[in-house]
């Protein structure tokens, strides 16, 4: 699958690295800021009991 994603970039290696660095932190910014807000009321990790 990675070596797939990497033959459809164009450019050279160092372009390809730039591009995916730069779809990284967008994934990371959407998950911080969009998904992770969402999701926190459903999740109540003070309410854990393991006895």
């Amino acid at each position: 699958m990675y070596a797939a994603l990497w033959r459809l970039l164009p450019g050279p290696w160092w372009v390809r690295t730039i591009i995916l660095l730069v779809v990284l932190a967008a994934v990371l910014y959407g998950l911080f800021f969009y998904v992770f807000p969402w999701v926190s009321p459903f999740i109540t990790p003070g309410e854990v009991d393991l006895g």
